[in-house]
């Protein structure tokens, strides 16, 4: 357990793909990763997701919502899953206010400390906030390759982009791959620690 205590948040909501989150459920624990599945909870003590495909439900109890910076800096990667997760959790009231999830990402990405992982359509979520990948190279799911490029970032034809403390999937069928390279990008972050050399 190369990992043992450091914490990954994952966020969710409805229409999630199973395959990948039952994944992640295994993968990041095995490595000795505290997983914690955020949502906006909308004052209730939690909500019960349902999977896109088998419609499996998930519990979901914690939330990204009035997290303190200390919390948030506890945390040593974000990452937002494929499927319509990202669509539902970029509704807003407002709409002239970021989505809350949104400002989240955007606290998320203000710390180089996390490493921030988006996969697939997760990339929808970026829409209000391009300027967080704005120049950088990412990939997403071809149907988001028009996305992409509105928003500025450079489109790169791999399976799995890392760009600094940005880390991107083609699609959550790529999870395995996505999910190896944060584990190993996490991994090498502890080793420079134990040297005495600094991270990204």
């Amino acid at each position: 357990m190369r990992l043992k205590g450091k914490k990954i948040g994952i966020l969710l909501e409805s229409d999630f793909y199973e395959k990948e989150i039952f994944y992640y459920e295994h993968r990041f624990p095995e490595e000795g990763m505290e997983l914690h599945f955020l949502t906006r909870l909308w004052g209730q003590p939690s909500l019960t997701f349902r999977g896109h495909e088998e419609h499996y439900p998930f519990i979901c109890s914690e939330s990204f919502e009035n997290m303190s910076d200390e919390e948030l800096r506890s945390y040593s990667a974000v990452i937002v899953p494929s499927a319509m997760v990202s669509d539902r959790l970029r509704w807003t009231e407002d709409v002239n206010r970021l989505p809350p999830a949104v400002e989240f990402l955007k606290r998320a990405f203000a710390e180089k400390s996390i490493l921030k992982g988006i996969i697939c359509h997760g990339m929808w979520i970026v829409a209000p906030a391009p300027e967080l990948v704005r120049g950088r190279r990412v990939v997403a799911h071809n149907n988001l390759h028009g996305d992409v490029v509105a928003y500025g970032a450079i489109y790169t034809d791999q399976d799995v982009v890392v760009d600094g403390d940005l880390v991107t999937g083609r699609t959550g069928g790529h999870c395995h791959l996505f999910a190896r390279k944060i584990i190993d990008m996490l991994i090498e972050r502890e080793q420079q620690k134990k040297n005495g050399c600094p991270g990204d």
